[in-house]
């Protein structure tokens, strides 16, 4: 990898997020709606409206709040919370680690599974094997995430009591040190699997179809006639059918939030998606802001690693 692909892939950073701040703030400015009627009810004081404008600059016109907004932001300012009166920053960071936690577990398990299982279907395309691995990861593809948690909720949980229903650690529990620790994946385990379902059947179809058209190039071939262990040459095939599956992942990054939002609604997960709800039904703004610009600047980090993976991995790519 070059210096010069580096350099320019770091210089896309900064415009890509200020275009993601900007367009993210007018469009939830701009929506119909006064957030505070949200905080103080239809018929409230018209001086605790007044006064409430003042504090939070939305007396001001638009491109002077937006402006200052921004100037505040590359200080680090993220602005107050409308509804808990604390930096928006610091409610959305006492969120993240329990969301960073679920969306990392579910994209390991995802990873790994749905290499080792497209990895399999490929050793025998069309065969019985085959066929029931990619009959299954079709229906889990096409299923909604939601309706995934629900069955899950109703099957795993309610019905043999093998999974907690809810939360992320037992309440009524005096557990600590390595106890406290079992007990926080024994809750999240179900979420995890719900939300890594959908990733592992698209994971399946990405390496088996890449591991297939592999076996069929000429380094394969010569591989094994030259004696090589099989696993040696699937082991060759593997890097090469893999960089389309880094790809995916990275801009899959998105999703997994996206999709770790209904998940935490549905298993009463403490994380960033139960604040994103309560915060979108109270328009808390300066909440909503931050957490689309905490949100938006780990798929940023995310791209730019996989991209710097890709092009370590293969040297054919060059930044034009």
């Amino acid at each position: 990898m070059s210096t010069g692909y580096l350099l320019r892939r770091l210089a896309q950073v900064p415009p890509t997020a200020l275009v993601i701040l900007v367009g993210t703030w007018l469009l939830l400015h701009l929506a119909p709606g006064d957030p505070l009627v949200a905080l103080a009810g239809q018929y409230g004081d018209e001086a605790y409206y007044a006064a409430t404008r003042e504090r939070f600059g939305l007396d001001q016109p638009l491109p002077q709040q937006l402006a200052t907004y921004l100037g505040n932001v590359v200080q680090g300012d993220l602005g107050l919370s409308y509804i808990r009166g604390r930096p928006a920053l610091a409610v959305v960071l006492e969120r993240l680690p329990a969301t960073l936690l679920l969306a990392s577990a579910a994209l390991s398990a995802s990873t790994l599974v749905g290499t080792t299982l497209g990895i399999v279907t490929s050793r025998y395309p069309r065969g019985r094997r085959d066929l029931a691995i990619r009959a299954v990861s079709l229906t889990a593809y096409a299923t909604p995430s939601f309706l995934l948690a629900q069955l899950a909720v109703l099957l795993l949980a309610y019905r043999t009591g093998w999974f907690p229903v809810q939360g992320m650690t037992d309440a009524r529990s005096q557990s600590t040190g390595l106890l406290v620790v079992i007990d926080v994946l024994h809750h999240l385990a179900l979420p995890a699997l719900v939300l890594a379902t959908t990733e592992i059947a698209l994971n399946v179809r990405l390496v088996r179809s890449g591991m297939v058209q592999v076996s069929r190039a000429d380094f394969i071939r010569t591989a094994r006639a030259k004696g090589l262990p099989e696993r040696r040459v699937v082991w060759h095939g593997f890097r090469n059918a893999i960089l389309p599956l880094i790809t995916v992942i990275g801009n899959r990054v998105g999703m997994f939030f996206a999709g770790a939002a209904l998940v935490e609604i549905v298993f009463g997960w403490p994380g960033v998606g139960r604040l994103l709800l309560s915060s979108a039904q109270t328009r808390d703004l300066p909440v909503l802001l931050a957490i689309f610009l905490v949100v938006a600047a780990a798929v940023l980090v995310v791209n730019l690693v996989v991209d710097i993976l890709y092009a370590v991995l293969d040297p054919r790519v060059r930044y034009e």
